[in-house]
């Protein structure tokens, strides 16, 4: 099968599977969406979903946040990974945000890769969940499944398997794409154990093949 028919049939299988394929944050602004990216760093989405109802009422905007000290916001984040490097990159931001962006989360990638506790992944989950613009962000999930099922080669680095699925997805697809394969990694092709025989990618997935040759 060519690479272009691998990809026509993932994206065939996951539109009529997953339709409804977006990010299990909660979240009801762009702000809360920023915080909400920057916690789940190395966390699980359920986690970061428990803990932000309380932060955001305590701090409902950036220019809350931005007052903050960051002693005070760990005691809201304590449960989640890394709470004192997180609270400390989001007063950071928060005081970006009201100094530079009058509050508001900028669009442009560029920008958002200046604040505290954005990196590449967390800049392309804005940029395609709240601006619709084309990107793909590689976290553990999409890391892992798009090297099994085959659709990139074996890679060291999540920006080496980024370069190769936004070459291969359209651009009108990548923010779905990139939830498809989380939601499918969270759900059926898990770490450990993954769930083969409910899996309707298992025909093409080079993975599942490598386990019938054993």
């Amino acid at each position: 099968m060519k690479k272009s028919e691998l990809y026509d049939f993932c994206i065939a299988w996951f539109e009529k599977n997953i339709p409804l394929a977006e990010t299990e944050l909660h979240y009801t602004t762009p702000y809360e969406l920023l915080v909400a990216v920057i916690l789940s760093a190395q966390c699980t989405d359920k986690r970061v979903n428990m803990v932000v109802p309380a932060l955001f009422e305590k701090y409902p905007n950036a220019k809350a946040l931005a007052k903050a000290e960051p002693e005070e916001v760990f005691e809201y984040i304590r449960s989640i990974s890394y709470p004192n490097n997180k609270a400390k990159h989001l007063v950071g931001m928060a005081q970006m945000l009201v100094e530079n962006y009058k509050g508001q989360v900028p669009e442009d990638w560029d920008e958002l890769i200046k604040l505290p506790g954005v990196g590449r992944k967390t800049a392309n989950v804005i940029v395609s969940v709240l601006f619709d613009q084309p990107a793909i962000a590689v976290d553990t999930h999409v890391f892992r499944v798009s090297q099994r099922i085959g659709l990139v080669k074996p890679s060291k680095t999540p920006l080496e398997v980024e370069t190769q699925l936004v070459k291969n997805v359209p651009d009108e697809l990548q923010g779905r794409f990139h939830h498809w394969l989380i939601l499918h990694g969270r759900y059926t092709c898990t770490a450990r154990n993954p769930n083969c025989s409910a899996c309707g990618l298992k025909e093409v997935c080079k993975y599942y093949k490598s386990l019938k040759i054993k």
